[in-house]
């Protein structure tokens, strides 16, 4: 679509509304006057006692024009993050609305184009607001529907509960292993596959020598471990002894309380050995992932996956005989040759191992992955919104809540990704990292080290992939040492 600006320049703002009304639109800056097809005006204009946003969309032979205004006193000179603010939702609201009466209707969520749309009504609360007031805020002045609403404010709860449970010195843990037995066909992850994984040696070799620097610097300052998870990749991709040695390495660097929540992504059924999760449950670990993604074995061989469902049943029966703690089961709405009916047996299969947690995903086609690449035949958006309305309704019944949520690009109508689980099984680490609660150290290829401070988010990457991570050691080593 082609973008004309006047009186402003809030290029990220406008491209994100674009996105998400608009998914195959990309944003194109022409040189011309405006006056053709497919084009957006948008205008913002100052006066004594109103600032106007107007927007004329053109699109399919027709003009769409709307304006919004934000009064001139409420954008303060003085404060120019409340005026940027403030500007860009206005100007957002203008394009959103003659958007909307084009199309005919609203997305899901709204004007809302975050990754982390429960943070507004967890902000609301924390300052004085009810929970009756957090939700209208979300209607009023996101126009954000009924069902997302409930969600979000379900979320909100919880992360509320969470947040009043962290103690000040309290941190979370991830660890990366970028490593999986193969590439599934929606997967964009920083992940190593087959002849790659001839790394995993040297790689953790420098991950041992990261934990022990990290771990010496958290010690020192008197940081304690309130969550671990260890993700990926595929964790199980490492054999039994590594997965020891790893944990071992874990508990030994770091303060870990006791009852800490410590997951282990099993995640795919053809990693999954009795020895390895004896490994897990000894080394400390209380959560696991066993991710179907579907149980049907037609959709398992269109995403790139070997085993089948019968190994998803295996995996997860010898997850409870071993006993390695609570298992959460990740599914995705909306994958290649997946149908309605097709998920919603998926879920009720799903619903009768009776799993502690359940994540429901929405496909997002992302840059790299070769799904994306491939432009392979898909659920539609509305089929996808049909699969989740069917998981939402199952779940509740079944007695899970819904506790943690966030959104992607790219994603199948504009939806999410939901975490849900059974009472008192509400994943720490998910909830502090999504709603970014307190400080996430992040170690291993690609992590991202969060530092939470008084209103402001401090990053610290490693390198993106293992044989980079892996020459740049020293530097990583001598980082982490000082980190705190």
């Amino acid at each position: 679509m082609k973008l004309f600006f006047s009186g402003h320049q809030e290029k990220y703002a406008v491209e994100q509304t674009l996105l998400t009304l608009f998914p195959q639109e990309r944003p194109v800056y022409p040189d011309q006057a405006p006056g053709g097809d497919n084009e957006l005006e948008l205008s913002f204009s100052r006066g004594k006692t109103w600032c106007t946003a107007s927007a004329l969309l053109r699109r399919e032979g027709k003009t769409y024009a709307k304006q919004c205004r934000v009064r001139t006193d409420a954008l303060p000179a003085d404060d120019p993050v409340t005026a940027t603010r403030l500007t860009r939702r206005t100007l957002q609201r203008a394009f959103y609305l003659a958007a909307v009466e084009h199309l005919g209707t609203e997305p899901p969520w709204g004007m809302l184009s975050g990754v982390r749309p429960v943070k507004l009504p967890t902000r609301a609360m924390e300052a004085g607001a009810t929970p009756r007031q957090a939700e209208a805020m979300l209607r009023d002045q996101y126009r954000v529907t009924p069902a997302r609403r409930a969600l979000a404010m379900d979320c909100a709860q919880a992360s509320l509960a969470v947040k009043r449970s962290l103690e000040p010195q309290e941190i979370s843990l991830y660890v990366g292993i970028p490593f999986c037995p193969t590439r599934c066909a929606y997967c964009s992850f920083i992940s190593s596959s087959g002849s790659a994984n001839r790394l995993i040696p040297a790689y953790l070799e420098g991950l041992f020598q990261e934990i022990d620097a990290a771990g010496a610097a958290c010690q020192r300052a008197g940081k304690t471990v309130r969550s671990v998870y260890i993700g990926g990749g595929t964790p199980t991709t490492l054999s039994a002894s590594q997965l020891a040695q790893l944990l071992d390495r874990l508990r030994s660097a770091f303060a870990l309380k006791p009852g800490t929540e410590f997951t282990v992504e099993a995640g795919r059924p053809d990693t999954i050995t009795r020895e390895k999760l004896e490994a897990i449950r000894n080394g400390g670990g209380n959560r696991i992932s066993v991710n179907p993604q579907t149980m049907s074995d037609q959709v398992l061989e269109a995403i790139g996956r070997s085993h089948r469902a019968e190994d998803i049943r295996r995996a997860y029966a010898l997850a409870r005989e071993v006993q390695v703690g609570a298992i959460n089961m990740d599914l995705i709405a909306g994958l290649p040759a997946d149908t309605v009916e097709g998920f919603q047996e998926t879920l009720n299969q799903v619903i009768a191992l009776d799993p502690e947690n359940i994540t429901v995903h929405t496909l997002a086609l992302k840059r790299g992955a070769r799904l994306r690449q491939e432009e392979a035949p898909l659920p539609t958006g509305e089929e996808a919104a049909r699969m989740l309305t069917f998981a939402w309704q199952s779940l509740r019944k079944a007695g899970y809540l819904p506790y943690y949520l966030y959104r992607q690009k790219f994603m199948s109508g504009a939806f999410e990704n939901v975490g849900w689980c059974k009472p008192g099984y509400e994943n720490v680490y998910n909830i502090c990292m999504m709603e970014e609660l307190h400080t996430v150290l992040s170690l291993g290829a690609g992590g991202v080290t969060k530092t939470i401070g008084e209103g402001c988010v401090a990053r610290l990457a490693n390198p993106k992939y293992p044989q980079e991570y892996i020459q740049q050691i020293q530097r990583i080593v001598a980082e982490k040492a000082a980190w705190v």
